[in-house]
């Protein structure tokens, strides 16, 4: 049977209908029906070719909530059933077997990993991926919203593990979008104080309402100066090149500077800012089947959803222009109606 998706055939043109032969299912393998697929940056970059290597037909599309129609052999009496619904996020495939596989570091695995849009996403009828990739929804998470968390959500949820911070530590978030708005409800569950760095002061209340403790304005620098010495870890989202220095200064003893923003630029860090109190500089990519089962079992626990708005997936294109504009309310998530 032939999966119907919606595929970019050249950089940056607009998706199209296209259908494609998925040929025998791998017996490492689960095929998920697709029920919802958020839109994430990384999918425009990757139609767009951004980074490089993209290769076409691609279809994009890697927060993906759907039901397993389809188990591989080896697949079987893994813990996943036909009809159960899971979640598939940036990776599709990994070895099992190399050093970083065996530690529990799948995303870092070093023979023939392969991304979901690589393998032939989400914007789609059906995609297929490994069965460890294959991540169990716990059954009160709201499956309309889950979707972004395979993604946005465990790449600054990632930092969180990385710098054990607890409910005591102090933490700053600079850009507030997509990303940052999760990881401020993230930061809020563990109970630590949140500092949120927006550009756009009149998103203040709405910033407190996911659970900020405090608001500053990043193109204050008088403001980013009097916080010189306090936090532990402060996680940045932005894409964008800036003045770093305030943000360095802002560690406390030992305090991480963690990015998961795609900064093209190199970043430049006076030598003293990381050997005065042994700071660092940090940065990390999406996480573990284990850490995407962990974070969606403590987004069940303490009602974590993403702010989400809705489009329909025949309207994929209205939806990544939507995006392209920099209107995303948060997060967008296509609903499937093939």
């Amino acid at each position: 049977m032939k999966i119907k998706s919606y595929a970019a055939m050249q950089a940056g043109e607009a998706l199209q209908p296209y259908e494609y032969d998925p040929g025998p299912l791998d017996a490492e393998d689960v095929e998920v029906e697709v029920d919802y697929c958020g839109v994430c940056h990384s999918d425009l970059s990757m139609i767009d070719n951004e980074w490089g290597g993209s290769t076409y037909p691609l279809i994009a599309g890697h927060e993906v909530i759907g039901r397993i129609v389809a188990l591989g052999d080896s697949a079987q009496n893994k813990g996943l059933s036909l009809g159960q619904r899971v979640g598939i996020g940036w990776t599709a495939k990994s070895c099992q077997h190399c050093d970083a596989c065996i530690n529990g570091e799948q995303v870092n695995c070093e023979n023939n990993k392969v991304s979901t849009i690589n393998n032939h996403g989400g914007f789609a009828s059906r995609l297929r991926a490994n069965w460890q990739w294959a991540i169990p929804l716990p059954e009160n998470l709201d499956a309309a919203t889950a979707g972004p968390l395979l993604c946005g959500g465990i790449t600054v949820f990632k930092p969180l593990l990385m710098h054990n911070i607890t409910a005591t530590s102090r933490v700053g978030v600079i850009g507030i979008g997509g990303l940052g708005h999760m990881a401020i409800k993230l930061l809020r569950a563990l109970g630590a104080e949140v500092t949120a760095f927006s550009s756009s002061p009149s998103k203040t209340d709405t910033i407190k309402q996911m659970g900020a403790d405090y608001v500053v304005n990043s193109r204050d620098p008088e403001a980013l100066k009097k916080l010189a010495g306090q936090f532990d870890l402060i996680i940045s989202t932005v894409a964008v090149d800036l003045d770093w220095q305030p943000y360095f200064q802002a560690l406390a003893a030992k305090g991480k500077f963690h990015t998961v923003g795609a900064v093209m630029k190199p970043f430049e860090v006076q030598a003293f800012n990381l050997i005065v109190g042994d700071r660092a500089v940090t940065g990390s990519s999406t996480g573990s089947p284990g850490q995407l089962r962990s974070l969606l079992k403590l987004a069940s626990r303490t009602d974590i959803a993403p702010t989400v708005e809705y489009f329909p997936m025949s309207k994929i294109n209205d939806a990544l222009d939507h995006l392209r504009a920099g209107k995303a309310h948060y997060r967008i998530v296509l609903k499937a109606d093939f």
